[in-house]
């Protein structure tokens, strides 16, 4: 891959920067800081801002002389936008979800569960639906499970390629897609991965052939999947760790 080429790199979060709902290591905030004085840096999840606030920004506070102009951060799979400016953190864009669609979201939810005769875990950490206010996520598990019981539960996606496909018959007018270890994911229609990045390509004037990706996720129904089917270079990685080496590789060219 010659990074030399590349005017942005565009990570994903949970997986491929750090574990899942997990804080960032000091070592990958010092590359990502690092990377900031090279590249133009974005972060595309589907946590909300909340959540890259304390799993992501709250690190790079120490970090010293970090170029925030060159970082940029797309939650909820895109469907918000956040640039760095005078300080702050602004929302360039929201695709909010209005009260009535989510009511129909929840409901679809309702139904497709009587339908594929779903049963709850006996167990959850904390709420199974979050209101991410671009995003309605189902977390079988609750927003709080540790990670080895997230890993357990589904690694094949089995479940929840039932419950999504159950869902989706409901609200075909809304984007129904396989999140993280546990998760569910609803948007409005077209939002996704592949959506941020070409709203990265709008905003910021980026050619798609100037746009490297990194994800843990790029296998088909994977979250990271979109952006690879829209024909980005993209880099697999098997976790934080891998991530991390690559980011190093990269600091230490002559970008």
């Amino acid at each position: 891959m010659e990074i030399q080429k590349k005017k942005i790199i565009v990570f994903d979060l949970d997986g491929t920067l750090a574990e899942s709902k997990t804080i960032l290591t000091p070592s990958m905030v010092a590359v990502l800081a690092q990377l900031c004085g090279k590249k133009k840096v974005a972060v595309i999840s589907g946590a909300a801002f909340p959540q890259f606030e304390k799993q992501l920004l709250a690190g790079f506070i120490a970090a010293p002389k970090v170029q925030w102009e060159n970082l940029f951060l797309l939650p909820t799979c895109g469907a918000r936008f956040y640039r760095h400016k005078k300080g702050i953190w602004k929302e360039v864009y929201g695709k909010t979800l209005l009260s009535r669609e989510k009511e129909k979201i929840f409901a679809s939810f309702a139904k497709a569960f009587l339908d594929i005769r779903y049963e709850h875990p006996q167990k959850t950490y904390g709420d199974i639906f979050e209101d991410r206010g671009t995003q309605i996520t189902f977390s079988a598990l609750g927003q709080y499970t540790p990670l080895s019981i997230k890993n357990a539960w589904d690694p094949d996606q089995k479940k929840r390629l039932a419950i999504q496909a159950a869902v989706a018959k409901y609200i075909p007018e809304f984007e129904v897609r396989i999140g993280g270890t546990t998760s569910i994911d609803v948007t409005h229609k077209g939002i996704d991965k592949a959506y941020g990045i070409m709203q990265i390509e709008k905003l910021l004037g980026i050619p798609r052939d100037e746009i490297l990706f990194v994800g843990d996720a790029l296998f088909e129904n994977g979250n990271d999947y979109p952006v690879k089917k829209l024909g980005v270079d993209c880099i697999a990685v098997n976790g934080p760790k891998e991530t991390e080496k690559f980011i190093n590789e990269w600091i230490s060219e002559k970008a």
